[in-house]
This record gives C-alpha cells, sequence and structure tokens, in this order.
C-alpha cells in the first residue's frame, strides 16, 4: 500500500462523512470512504471544468466533499423516483 492509497482514504473517510453529515445522509464507513473517493473525482472533474481546483490536503477534501455532495443528491434523486 502506497502513501498515495492511505492518503486518498483517509482524505475519502474524512469527505464522505462530512458530506454526510451536510446532506442528512448517514452511513457506514465504507459508503462513507467510497462516497468520499467517488467524490473526489466528481468534484476534480466538475471544478475543474470551471477553472477550479483544490491543492494540498484541505483543498482535496473540499474538492472531495463537493463532489460526494453531488454524488449524493443525484443517488438520492433516482432512489425517489422508483
Amino acid at each position: 500500500m502506497g502513501l498515495g492509497l492511505i492518503s486518498s482514504l483517509i482524505v475519502g473517510a474524512i469527505a464522505g462523512w462530512l458530506a454526510g453529515k451536510i446532506m442528512n445522509n448517514e452511513g457506514g464507513i465504507v459508503r462513507n470512504i467510497v462516497l468520499g473517493i467517488v467524490g473526489g473525482v466528481v468534484g476534480n472533474l466538475i471544478l475543474g471544468l470551471i477553472g477550479i481546483s483544490g491543492s494540498g490536503f484541505i483543498g482535496s477534501i473540499i474538492v472531495s466533499v463537493i463532489g460526494a455532495c453531488i454524488v449524493i443528491w443525484l443517488v438520492n434523486s433516482i432512489a425517489k423516483k422508483r
């Protein structure tokens, strides 16, 4: 396990937990990590399109939280339609 993977898991866990609190969507630690990591990808993609990027640990968390909130919103929207 490299340091990049470990730091991604830490950022993902923090971002997923924060996004869960912001969106009032509680989940387990594994779900939070997955949401945070997926959120990091989504956040980097969307914010990159408008010319914003996060650098460093805090910047990565902020971008991941924004992306995870978007992912939670999308999942909740799809689930409500069913």
